[in-house]
């Protein structure tokens, strides 16, 4: 009877990235590092739903646990950004943790705005946990014709 290895792409994907690091004296993954896998995630991006309307587009991005204080929302050259950052709580002498599967740290979504959206009518509503972004549309603007005269 022989032994069978079952092939795990992870572990050899984990090893290619260990030999790089070693190359170029960059930190090591997994078992090298405190027992952390590749895979962690130290940022995260909040789920977002995006619905349209006649009058406006709608985002929401669900934030749970955090505070309308921790994120910020910004409008620039026609690129909606939210950013935040979720705080994992401190821990105390006497609590024992036995897992810990939710995410935390910061994180950035930005999204492209059409050419038919108000950047200055941008509204925010933060509730349960989500984050509602209402953005009006209006006419685009239409292109303006230039007479040229040749001398």
């Amino acid at each position: 009877m022989s032994n069978l290895t079952r092939w795990n792409p992870v572990n050899e994907f984990e090893d290619l990235i260990n030999r790089y690091n070693r190359y170029f004296g960059l930190p090591a993954t997994n078992g090298e590092r405190e027992g952390k896998d590749l895979f962690r995630r130290n940022d995260w991006a909040p789920a977002v739903d995006i619905k349209e309307t006649k009058e406006a587009f709608v985002i929401d991005a669900e934030l749970p646990g955090m505070k309308k204080e921790d994120v910020k929302v910004t409008v620039h050259d026609g690129v909606l950004t939210i950013q935040g950052e979720r705080k994992q709580e401190e821990e105390t002498g006497d609590d024992k943790q036995h897992r810990v599967e939710r995410v935390y740290g910061s994180f950035l979504r930005r999204f492209t705005l059409p050419d038919n959206v108000d950047e200055e009518s941008v509204k925010a509503n933060f509730r349960d946990g989500v984050l509602s972004l209402t953005l009006t549309k209006v006419e685009p603007a239409q292109p303006k014709a230039i007479e040229v005269e040749v001398d």
